[in-house]
């Protein structure tokens, strides 16, 4: 969820930030489960990660595009951090089936799944929504064409849907193969409201009052060295480099909550025009390069997209759904792709910029304007073959980035792949593991979290309190008999979101119990927790982790601020 601050948990309030203030009784309260509630076998709706192989999908093309199959492991170097590692496993992927070993060249991928020479490899299709910048009628556009697409997805393939609306996101459909499913998952898709139009009027906005000033007569040169943003477009930049980031922040999450699907991992990636720079955006000028540090650009906002789609493994193809880069020059490309970059205005090449910054970093391609209307057709095709490298990094599980380059030895050739992978941690497991229940909620037909909300109080002019109350059910924890004694560790945490979409940090709250005797499963130890947050409204969720079992149980509710 997205950070509003870079503060630690507890030590401030941000936008819609989370302080807490916590006690616990020690006695347990018989309270039975409710009706249907299955706690002993509560399935998690975060997927486990694991990264002891990292795979890099790699695709081999001659000078004039085409793909050269039947490449042996040999002609391949594999570089991490600059470094040649060896390639402990190989296999390829023609037409949707892995390939058999030519002679000589020893087993196929033993380890990773599905790789059985003759055997299909399925496709796991993410699709991405933004419907906060995007314009209606082209997002409509993209999603009726995925409808009629939905035949290109083999019996091995599957989909999952979801869409943000710059404040919440819905899950319109988890994994599934069942096309009927996804159609009727889509036709919701565009029932949705659009909101690109109000990103349209702020720029709209923001042109319409810089042309009321007075005309600039200062000479060429002279505005080539003034790089730096006035006030008005500092203000506007700001806001527009902000937006782009909760939809990033969106997408990432996204991702975390779809972690480990079997087969190849695909993300389509519909982002309604973001700009790759606000400031130069903004600027809209050639002969102005703008060089603005206190505004964010594409290297820092969509850095953790692609970061977190290399982490798990997934491809992404950003498709061009115009929003903000429709009031651009109106070129709009045939079915074959764009023309030239030069030709575009500096507005949409920032809006491509975006869309290649990520489809590189990740191995994918962007589907700019025509191509949006094939999205599926052409994702699916160049996800059909294949090269599928592996090998076992030196692992310190300390969330850093480390960079992959693949090269081919035989002259003339073109790779592409993705560029770099993230050494997870456990922390970073459990976090994404917490952040997805958070998001879309605990599986249907499983039990939540038992919560009462207090009412709230004011805490100084711009805070207020939030009693609360949990009951931590024993039959989500894992007890261990340790030194006599019987013994868990949880985590409890919290975060909420206000009416503008601003999410808080989520602080994380170890929780450690110890019984002299096993505890009865039916059996719940109650839990109280304050929470400072913003005077404002807010949604707030909160979730209980245990992370030897593997549990994560869910509860969410409205805070209203006290008149």
């Amino acid at each position: 969820m997205r950070k509003t601050n870079a503060r630690r948990p507890g030590a401030g309030v941000s936008i819609a930030g989370i302080a807490l203030i916590l006690t616990l009784t020690g006695s347990l309260l018989a309270q039975a489960p409710r009706p249907g509630a299955k706690l002993d076998d509560t399935p998690t709706f975060g997927e486990r990660i694991d990264v002891r192989v990292v795979n890099v999908e790699v695709v081999v093309t001659d000078k004039s595009g085409n793909r050269v199959p039947g490449l042996p492991p040999g002609d391949f170097r594999l570089k991490v951090d600059g470094k040649e590692v060896p390639i402990e496993f190989f296999s390829e992927v023609r037409g949707g089936d892995a390939v058999a070993p030519g002679p000589g060249e020893g087993p196929t991928v033993a380890g990773l799944p599905s790789l059985a020479p003759g055997t299909p490899v399925g496709t796991s299709y993410l699709v991405f929504i933004d419907d906060y910048f995007s314009l209606l009628q082209r997002r409509d556009e993209v999603l009726n064409s995925l409808r009629n697409d939905l035949a290109q997805l083999h019996p091995e393939d599957r989909m999952a849907i979801v869409a943000y609306d710059g404040r919440r996101l819905s899950m319109l459909a988890s994994w599934t193969s069942d096309q009927a499913a996804l159609a009727r998952a889509l036709k919701e898709a565009l029932k949705r409201p659009a909101h690109g139009l109000e990103r349209v009027a702020e720029l709209h906005s923001f042109d319409s009052g810089r042309r009321l000033r007075p005309v600039d007569f200062e000479p060429a040169g002279r505005r080539f060295l003034n790089n730096r943003l006035d006030v008005e477009e500092l203000v506007y930049a700001r806001r527009l480099a902000d937006q782009v980031g909760k939809s990033v922040d969106a997408a990432v999450s996204t991702l975390r909550s779809f972690a480990s699907p079997p087969g190849r991992k695909v993300m389509l990636l519909l982002d309604g025009g973001w700009p790759f720079s606000a400031g130069s955006y903004v600027a809209n000028d050639t002969g102005r390069p703008v060089l603005e540090r206190e505004v964010p650009n594409g290297d820092v906002l969509l850095r953790p997209l692609a970061d977190t789609a290399n982490l798990l493994g997934y491809t992404v193809y950003p498709v061009d759904v115009p929003g903000l880069d429709a009031l651009g020059s109106g070129v709009d490309a045939s079915e074959g792709g764009p023309p030239p970059l030069v030709t575009f205005p500096i507005r949409q090449q920032e809006v491509y910029a975006a869309l290649d910054f990520v489809a590189q970093a990740t191995g994918g391609e962007a589907l700019r304007a025509g191509q949006r209307k094939v999205a599926l057709a052409r994702a699916a095709a160049d996800t059909r073959s294949y090269y599928w490298l592996g090998f076992t990094p030196v692992q310190k599980r300390n969330d850093q980035h480390h960079d992959v380059r693949v090269e081919v030895r035989r002259p003339g050739l073109k790779v592409r792949s993705r560029s770099g992978y993230v050494d997870l941690s456990k922390n970073g497991e459990s976090a994404m593991m917490v952040e997805s229940a958070m998001l879309f909620g605990s599986p249907a037909g499983t039990a939540s979290l038992p919560v009462e909300l207090g009412a709230a109080t004011r805490s100084g002019r711009r805070e207020i309190l939030v009693p609360i109350k949990i009951a931590l059910p024993v039959a989500a924890m894992t007890v261990v008999p340790i030194e006599g004694e019987y013994r868990t560790e949880l985590e409890v945490r919290a975060a909420a979101v206000d009416d503008n979409g601003d999410r808080s940090d989520i602080p994380v709250v170890p929780i450690k119990l110890a019984f002299k005797k096993p505890p009865e499963t039916g059996k719940y130890v109650p839990y109280n927790l304050t929470l400072k947050l913003r005077r404002a409204r807010q949604h707030l969720v909160i979730a209980l982790f245990d992370p030897l079992g593997v549990r994560i149980l869910t509860a969410e509710a409205d805070v209203n601020p006290p008149k």
